[in-house]
């Protein structure tokens, strides 16, 4: 507390005790002191629950569509959470950020409309089902797959139901009672609708790829389901004898390649190599005995990396033999090093942009069937794969993770078991290399490899059938494509921040085509059906129009009830003749098209002025005069929910569901370290709204920089919670104060005091500043505008210096109508400021000034300010001013440290003042006022050099003076007039004049003062 907060309290305080001790005439009861019934101590836990119920009562959502039914629509898509446990921080981060979105362009003036959605199908939920029937010694194959799928939607909608109560305790404000659900029966039929787009489109296809694969789960996974973790593989150096050659050095030779998953040796047909390496041809001289390198043996590795591999190999001396340029690798053909035991083809060296001679030998082991880069290289060179005699990719790993019959040496061996450990696959392999005398080395590494995020196991890359939507296939005849119609909506889209749009522009530019088939129950099905003789998918309206009728009064389980699908084939076709794909739908898939079954069939979201394509929206705090749909999600998302929406609407309907994107960071805790259970650092949203309030986890979120990563912890919130305190404080006093304040008192602007004058130009500039930051959706720039306006320049300066005006003034007085009138403004901005971070607390505050049973805070504009209140050269007047104050505040510090005086009010310096420029600013002012003290005078010209000064205010110094005259009895003034009206020989002039105008309004009550 400053020196003038703390004399304001002085003075409250020794009025009061005046009156108990008896040495005076009570004058504490003519005072306007604050009067309130809003508390400090906010009590929010207990607080909070009882505003929700009062804005269920009055049915807030429906109000703020109604007041706002005529005004341009600005919706928020919300991405769907899982429904399958209690929310973390994560989720409360997320949501009271929509909230602040939604509420803040509200009050900007938008119908602005959130409503809530849930992913209900997929691995999360079905995962959680299995995990009760191992825990029962059950097998999910072999229960129905509708009672599985019950028990799925059972589930999903016990985990909506908590999920939504936990929201809703955030103070976020949407929809609830009619939030889409992915599993809803209108909501499958239209994901189907989608899926046949595509179909219909030519978009959607069959292929056999490498995908990611769980063995775990037992199903094919998208990227966005995918997380890299630490994994220790067994690496093996294995050499590929030279069959076949025109360079006669490479005769007896062998191709040497390093991999870290020896199992997919068995499906190796090719090697990789790069035209611009320098490779050599190096010949073993010595090696120990027993050594699987030996003596004589002759290896083609790439120069940079020869001497690291023989090493590895345990080599202990060498020569180089030959140059060998990669380019002169071409038509070079191996054996396989397994060759005579099943794996009796050819494998060419083929060239390929991904080789490196940064690890390994330089050479890459390419098995089609379990790599992207690898079955890349077998898509360009098909012709040299045919010539070798593998036209095919092979098919080596089946869903368990075991080997196929067909695989030679190792049928049924196992790469991982169903717990995701490693099973001996590895194992095999390299004792038959070994055996076969192909491996010259072997070792551990420990790297990032891929995980399941839900089973937390190893995936391997698998080749299988699985349902491809297609990046570059021709669109209907229309020349365009899905990555080319994607990519100009993503140039299309506002990113905040602007970096989001690099981000999935290079995702998308690079990205493979989209595996959206699931081997799973629990989702839409991929409603499409295969002629059994061309392999050529079914494309009819009347079949597809039926399978949606049907979807919108069963649901999908309408597929799985019909084994082979007549009740829609029927009867224009021969169900015979077709086979229903049973696969279903990526969940990616099911939110990606949830544009199409929650904002276009809902009057209430449905844009009706969609912005033209390559018109970007306009400048902060500019009102469009079309629509707008806004995403916010973490970054994450830039690979799953914006890329899904974005792939789905594109090939649908040829641009973005959303017109901006918004992404924030991950949380962390106090240390910077990402929350795990594991490390014992997760901070639960329940457990802090418990302790603290859900005002203090809403403040906490705009105050962080959230487009970037934000940590949270006792600490952190500790220091939110004073903020906040400080905030409630402010808020307090201004009700307090406004108690004695009618609304008939208003003063004019032009009749007001210049102090006053300066707040309402203050007004103004925050105005613009908090208007711009909520259009650009920068809650931080609010509260650092907001904050310091409410803690310094109101609660330390402004109010401070009209307390004394508003406590001790004439009720008539034309200074303390005018504060009182900008107080009222301070409040009504302040508070419609603060309503879309402080809810609960805005709220609260509101009701406390207006108490309509009808009203709300949130149901208010942001308030629109007169521009003749903006004064720029007032304001530089003033800050002149509080230059100069600063020192004598910093001085009045010091005499009060030194124990010469107790309140500022006893204090009368003088301040000296060489700086042309600051004395003029000075002039026509009551400095004293402004320093709070009984009298003050300022001089022109320097003074001793014992004075008091600022290094950073120069041309100011302060001597300082005790104040002359006796102590006024009702506004402890030391004055030299004390007396001079006799009928109050106590008070002062002014403070006699406030005691007629007050017993002229209390008649009967006690007289005061003088008998």
């Amino acid at each position: 507390m400053n020196d003038s907060s703390k004399a304001g309290a002085a003075n409250i305080s020794q009025k009061n005790a005046a009156a108990k001790a008896g040495d005076k005439a009570d004058y504490s009861k003519t005072l306007f002191l604050p009067q309130t019934d809003f508390p400090m101590r906010a009590g929010l836990p207990e607080r909070e629950p009882l505003l929700l119920a009062r804005w269920n009562d009055l049915d807030l959502y429906r109000r703020l569509r109604e007041q706002a039914k005529s005004a341009p629509r600005f919706t928020l898509h919300d991405g769907p959470p899982y429904a399958n446990g209690n929310i973390h921080i994560g989720h409360a981060l997320n949501k009271i950020l929509k909230d602040l979105v939604t509420r803040s362009q509200q009050m900007l003036g938008y119908d602005s409309n959130y409503v809530p959605g849930w992913d209900c199908h997929g691995l999360p939920i079905e995962w959680k089902i299995e995990e009760q029937y191992r825990a029962k010694g059950l097998d999910k194959d072999d229960v129905p797959v509708l009672e599985f799928r019950a028990e799925c939607r059972a589930f999903a909608d016990k985990w909506v139901d908590v999920q939504r109560e936990e929201f809703k305790r955030l103070g976020v404000t949407g929809d609830w009672d009619n939030p889409y659900l992915t599993m809803s029966y209108p909501a499958e039929a239209q994901i189907a609708r989608e899926l046949m787009k595509f179909a219909m489109s030519g978009q959607l296809y069959q292929g056999s790829k490498p995908v990611m694969w769980s063995i775990v789960e037992r199903t094919a996974l998208a990227e966005a389901e995918v997380e890299y973790k630490d994994h220790v593989s067994s690496t093996i150096f294995v050499k590929f004898p030279v069959a076949a050659s025109d360079n006669a050095a490479l005769a007896g030779a062998s191709v040497v390649i390093w991999t870290t998953t020896p199992w997919t040796i068995p499906a190796n047909r090719a090697i990789a190599y790069s035209p611009d390496i320098a490779y050599g041809l190096y010949e073993v001289t010595e090696a120990p005995e027993g050594n699987w390198a030996k003596p004589g043996d002759r290896y083609l590795l790439a120069d940079a990396l020869a001497e690291t591999v023989l090493g590895v190999a345990k080599v202990t001396s060498f020569r180089r033999v030959a140059d060998v340029n990669g380019v002169d690798l071409a038509g070079v053909l191996a054996h396989h090093p397994l060759h005579g035991q099943g794996y009796d083809f050819g494998v060419p060296l083929l060239p390929a942009d991904y080789v490196t001679a940064d690890a390994g030998t330089g050479f890459v082991h390419t098995a089609p069937g379990h790599g992207a880069d690898d079955y890349m290289t077998y898509v360009r060179h098909r012709a040299a794969f045919e010539a070798a005699g593998t036209p095919e990719v092979p098919h080596t790993v089946q869903p368990d993770g075991s080997y196929f019959p067909h695989v030679p040496l190792f049928a049924g061996a196992r790469v991982l078991d169903d717990n995701g450990k490693e099973g001996d696959a590895n194992a095999r392999v390299i004792a038959a290399l070994a055996d076969a005398g192909a491996l010259i080395a072997r070792g551990r590494l420990r790297h990032s490899y891929p995980h399941s995020w839900r089973s937390r196991a190893p995936l391997i890359f698998r080749n299988t059938p699985q349902w491809f939507i297609a990046m570059d296939r021709d669109i209907d005849g229309s020349g365009d494509t899905l990555r080319a119609r994607s990519l100009a909506a993503i140039a299309d889209t506002q990113w905040v921040p602007a970096a989001g749009e690099n981000r999935i522009t290079a995702m998308v530019s690079g990205r493979p085509d989209w595996v959206i088939s699931r081997q799973r129950a629990w989702g839409v099905p991929i409603t499409v059906f295969v002629d059994r003789e061309t392999g050529e998918l079914l494309r009819d309206d009347r079949v597809n129009a039926r399978i949606a009728d049907a979807f919108e009064a069963e649901g999908a389980d309408a597929w799985f009830a019909d084994a082979d699908g007549a009740r829609f084939l029927a009867p224009d076709h021969d169900p015979a003749r077709f086979e229903k794909v049973t696969d279903v739908l990526d969940v990616w898939f099911d939110s990606g098209s949830s544009h199409a079954f929650t904002l276009e069939p809902r009057a209430d979201l449905r844009p009706r002025k969609r912005r033209p394509e390559g018109e970007r929206l306009p400048a902060a705090g500019k009102a469009p005069d079309f629509d707008t749909v806004m995403y916010l999600e973490g970054s994450d998302q830039h690979r799953g929910f914006f890329q899904s929406s974005l792939l789905e609407a594109c090939g649908t309907r040829g641009r973005a569901p959303y017109d901006v994107v918004v992404t924030h960071g991950f949380t962390l805790d106090e240390q910077g370290r990402k929350m795990s259970k594991s490390l014992g650092n997760t901070l639960a949203p329940q457990d802090v709204i418990r302790q603290s309030g859900a005002d203090i986890l809403r403040l906490w979120t705009a105050s962080v920089d959230y487009w970037d990563d934000q940590r949270i912890g006792p600490e952190v919130l500790k220091g939110v919670t004073d903020q906040y305190r400080k905030i409630r404080n402010t808020l307090r006093w201004m009700l307090g104060s406004l108690h004695h304040f009618s609304g008939a008192e208003l003063v004019a602007a032009e009749r007001m005091p210049e102090l006053e004058r300066l707040m309402l130009h203050r007004l103004v500039e925050l105005d613009q500043t908090v208007r711009q930051a909520y259009a650009a959706y920068d809650y931080k720039r609010v509260l650092a505008a907001l904050a310091p306006f409410l803690t310094t320049e109101l609660s330390a300066f402004y109010f401070d210096i009209r307390k004394d005006t508003l406590y001790c003034d004439p009720a008539s007085s034309l200074a303390r109508r005018s504060a009182l009138t900008v107080i009222d403004q301070i409040f009504r901005c302040v508070t419609t400021w603060l309503a879309p971070v402080l809810a609960f607390t805005a709220e609260e505050a509101w009701l406390s000034r207006f108490p309509s049973e009808a009203g709300s805070v949130h149901l208010e504009r942001f308030p629109e300010l007169p521009p003749t209140w903006r004064d720029d050269a007032l304001a530089a007047r003033w800050a002149k001013i509080r230059k100069v104050r600063r020192v004598v505040t910093g001085a009045l510090e010091l005499e009060r440290a030194r124990k010469n005086i107790g309140s500022s009010l006893e204090a009368a310096p003088a301040v000296y003042v060489s700086d042309a420029d600051l004395l003029g600013a000075l002039k026509g002012v009551d400095f004293a006022e402004v320093c709070i003290t009984s009298a003050i005078s300022v001089r022109d010209g320097e003074t001793h050099e014992e004075a008091f000064r600022l290094d950073d205010v120069p041309g100011v110094a302060v001597v300082f003076a005790r104040a002359e005259g006796r102590k006024c009895a009702r506004s402890w003034k030391v004055l030299p007039d004390v007396g001079a009206d006799p009928a109050w020989p106590d008070l002062s002039p002014r403070d006699a004049a406030a005691m007629r105008e007050w017993t002229k309004a209390h008649p009967g009550e006690p007289a005061l003062g003088a008998a």
